[in-house]
């Protein structure tokens, strides 16, 4: 005799397992879909930031205290006088997304090989500068304290023309896909500065390396 309950039951434990094994299939592909789609928006949002090339045109840059500089295409500009030491470098956003500036790290000499400093030892910037996708900008730093070590160590090494190493943390707009950039400052025969990039490290996403 037929046992069409056991039947039925079966028949419905199979339909059930075929539908649960659907809808993972469906979960784990919208899963991939919903990453691939949010990778996709992260790099249509993503900065990187190098030196201005050398046919970009120059750029003018103020200070809180009104001291203006102005710095050639892939230039830069280190600056000295009795209250401040002022540092400016000459951007361009390689990226696809806005870069904004956050902070930044003095060395008086050449880096590399070196892992940068924690993010908590940088300098934070005293007002924001956003460096629009696929044009130009700057970043602006100074010391202002001649009490302070790291003064009287940045005036020695722009008076004696030393190579330094700067390195710049920013992100994108939204705040997020946080990146630190080493910039090296040389300066050259007649007096100015060339700027060069030389490392880049993401702090939010794996390293390009």
């Amino acid at each position: 005799m037929v046992d069409w309950v056991t039947i039925s039951a079966l028949a419905t434990a199979g339909g059930t397992l075929i539908l649960a094994v659907a809808t993972f299939s469906s979960v784990r592909s919208a899963n991939r879909a919903a990453r691939a789609a949010e990778r996709s928006l992260l790099a249509g949002l993503r900065p990187v930031l190098m030196p201005s090339r050398l046919q970009d045109p120059p750029q003018k840059v103020s200070f809180n205290d009104l001291h203006w500089v102005t710095i050639d295409g892939g230039h830069a500009s280190f600056e000295v006088s009795p209250q401040a030491i002022y540092l400016v470098i000459g951007l361009r956003n390689a990226g696809s997304g806005i870069a904004v500036l956050h902070g930044w790290h003095f060395y008086p000499e050449r880096i590399a090989g070196t892992d940068p400093a924690d993010v908590r030892d940088f300098r934070r910037m005293s007002r924001d500068i956003y460096v629009p996708a696929g044009d130009t900008g700057f970043w602006q730093g100074a010391f202002r304290d001649p009490n302070d070590p790291i003064f009287g160590v940045a005036r020695d090494a722009a008076t004696a023309a030393q190579p330094v190493t700067i390195d710049l943390l920013y992100g994108d707009h939204e705040g997020g896909q946080r990146m630190i950039s080493r910039f090296g400052l040389t300066a050259t025969p007649n007096g100015s500065w060339l700027a060069v990039v030389g490392r880049h490290w993401n702090l939010d996403r794996p390293n390009p390396r």
